[in-house]
């Protein structure tokens, strides 16, 4: 076995990364619902 760790695929670094953004992510869609006072889907036209 190599001991270098894999760069790519389900790593727990990828994972933990992804967990962070996902988290940022809806921190800000959730701030911009509060600001606009319309959901995201009704600022993206699609309801």
């Amino acid at each position: 076995m190599n001991n270098q760790e894999s760069k790519f695929g389900f790593t727990e670094f990828a994972e933990s990364w992804n967990g962070r953004l996902a988290m940022l992510g809806f921190a800000i869609g959730l701030a911009t619902e509060l600001i606009t006072g319309q959901s995201i889907l009704s600022q993206l036209g699609l309801m």
